[in-house]
């Protein structure tokens, strides 16, 4: 019978760590904001939940999310892969991280509810999650947490804090906002993100653990890879009761020569004297090639904006891997593509901008709405 059991457990053990490894990243997304490197170790005792991405967003800017997920074994697994899903569709809305975290929530209140009704298999009510987005052009983080362990920052000189992040509650309690805290983060200062395991143990207290994190994090001049490393060294237990998951992110910041922005006049000739704007910007960059279609798609959005939108209209182009071109108005009506009718007047310009573009859409602000589109490099190269 024992030999049974440990043959089972054994499978078991195999079969999670297979799951959880096929559902973590294998691969970083190509970004330019970050210099990021991590690490990923399963429990000895048993695979738990521990989970972590990198995502880029719109604007240059890119999400780092880490979380973990009560319990061990394959439901932990399964649960953990289901959140990093919702994540990846929840963060294709561009939505503040303290709403990302309140849709998560919702999300994992109904599973807790389905699955209380089938066979009463552990609950994921308990789960914690931090998610920060990081902008290069402001050099602001901003981060919320729902119940997660609290961020830490190293400074340029080598300066060690933990920011003070609102805690949140854990995800699936309900009825409690999540709030965000703004970091401004020097070029070259690291943000660190982990999971419990790294720095509680039975061994030792969360105390004790984060100023061993201090310790290990106090020096500058060192790559994300070789502060993953000090910080194992430091803090790995020798029996890892838990997973452990550590994120280092190094802060790049998009040089002000590579962002041109203008105000424009909400008048139908402004449109003339923003493609010449954006064309003389384009030629001093040296992406000639890309004018012609850097014109049409800057004429379809400030067209829209100056139709439908209302309030300031803002242009700004950003030379990064790709080129950005962004227009802000102080509407919250979102434009949507469709196709025209042969008889139709309009209605064709969104449609040119998906064909002409890699990708475009919309993000919201306190103060209104965001049309972004990029065009790759390729073009002008």
């Amino acid at each position: 019978m024992s030999i049974d059991n440990a043959r089972r457990y054994t499978r078991e053990h195999t079969m999670a760590v297979t799951l959880q490894r096929s559902l973590l990243p294998r691969n970083l997304p190509e970004q330019s904001a970050l210099d990021v490197a991590y690490r990923y170790l399963p429990a000895q005792a048993g695979v738990g939940g521990d989970w972590f991405d990198v995502l880029p967003l719109s604007g240059t800017r890119v999400a780092l999310v880490v979380g973990d997920v009560v319990g061990h074994g394959l439901h932990a697994a399964a649960t953990m892969g289901r959140l990093r899903t919702a994540v990846h569709n929840f963060s294709a809305l561009d939505l503040p991280p303290d709403e990302l975290l309140g849709l998560l929530d919702e999300l994992v209140g109904r599973v807790d509810q389905d699955e209380a009704t089938q066979d009463g298999s552990a609950t994921v009510t308990g789960a914690t999650c931090l998610y920060a987005i990081y902008d290069p052009v402001s050099r602001i983080c901003t981060v919320a947490r729902a119940g997660h362990p609290m961020p830490a920052v190293v400074r340029p000189d080598g300066s060690v804090e933990f920011p003070d992040v609102p805690a949140g509650p854990p995800l699936g309690l309900g009825g409690l906002p999540f709030e965000t805290a703004e970091l401004q983060l020097a070029e070259g200062s690291q943000l660190v993100l982990y999971t419990d395991g790294l720095i509680e143990d039975r061994e030792r207290d969360i105390d004790v653990g984060l100023e061993l994190l201090r310790a290990a994090l106090s020096r500058a001049d060192r790559s994300p890879d070789d502060t993953c490393q000090a910080v194992l060294d430091a803090l790995l237990p020798a029996r890892p009761s838990d997973d452990i998951a550590l994120i280092v992110a190094r802060t790049r910041a998009l040089r002000a020569d590579r962002i041109a922005d203008w105000q424009v006049p909400p008048e139908p000739a402004a449109v003339a004297e923003m493609r010449s704007a954006v064309t003389r910007q384009l030629t001093e960059w040296g992406l000639d090639e890309l004018a012609f279609t850097t014109e049409l798609i800057l004429s379809e959005l400030v067209t829209n904006a100056i139709r439908y939108g209302s309030g300031p209209i803002h242009v700004r182009v950003l030379w990064d891997r790709s080129l950005i071109c962004e227009v802000s108005d102080n509407s919250s009506t979102s434009p949507h593509l469709r196709y025209a009718a042969s008889t139709d007047e309009g209605g064709r310009g969104l449609f040119l901008v998906a064909q002409l573009t890699e990708r475009w859409g919309t993000r919201y602000t306190p103060d209104g709405k965001v049309i972004w589109a990029e065009q790759p490099l390729s073009r002008a190269g």
